[in-house]
């Protein structure tokens, strides 16, 4: 299997890249368009999903993230990740632009500020034992279209994980709590949709 690439312009990228490592998952930093040839799939991190958002196009890695998603590569986005991957935000910035790819609506920050983090246990579908989450200033996902599958919800029934064939989002951070699971999850995703790279 190729590298997965981790989007490294903001955020915390650098966390996710310690828990592929210690999965033995090999990964690539991606900060330029050049960066994302050969990937075998794309995380997008948590982070200020504006600014996410401007420095990609900065970058020149916008429509190139796009085209990859729209070929079917893998991308995983948690938390701003999520945000950027969904088809429609609720209370955005008004020039807030998204990759795309999620047949979802979002609201950002639907936890309140900082101070309303908190960590759960929640089940994850495909998951055996339940994931320890870490919920920061946290998206929620209002609607799923009919394509979307829901993985994982909140007590109450809030929405915070959600798979549409090769894009996967999640609410809030595995990658912080120590987690390793839902990044398996996506490295097998990685080896098992079909990706149509250029020949």
């Amino acid at each position: 299997m190729g590298p997965i690439g981790v989007l490294c312009l903001q955020g915390d990228f650098r966390e996710h890249l310690q828990t592929f490592e210690a999965l033995g998952v090999e990964t690539v930093r991606v900060r330029k368009p050049a960066d994302l040839e050969g990937l075998k799939g794309l995380v997008i991190p948590g982070g200020e999903s504006t600014v996410i958002d401007k420095l990609s196009s900065t970058f020149g890695l916008r429509d190139p993230i796009i085209e990859l998603i729209g070929r079917g590569l893998p991308v995983f986005g948690t938390c701003a990740g999520l945000i950027l991957l969904a088809d429609r935000i609720v209370d955005g910035v008004a020039t807030q632009k998204t990759f795309g790819g999620l047949d979802v609506t979002v609201q950002r920050n639907a936890f309140g500020s900082q101070l309303e983090s908190f960590e759960a246990d929640i089940r994850f579908e495909g998951i055996e034992e339940p994931v320890r989450a870490a919920f920061i200033r946290a998206p929620i996902v209002l609607e799923t279209g009919p394509e979307v599958s829901v993985l994982a919800t909140l007590n109450d029934g809030r929405v915070v994980a959600v798979r549409q064939g090769n894009v996967l989002g999640i609410s809030f951070h595995p990658e912080v709590t120590g987690e390793t699971a839902i990044h398996e999850y996506f490295a097998q995703m990685c080896k098992t949709v079909d990706f149509k790279s250029r020949n």
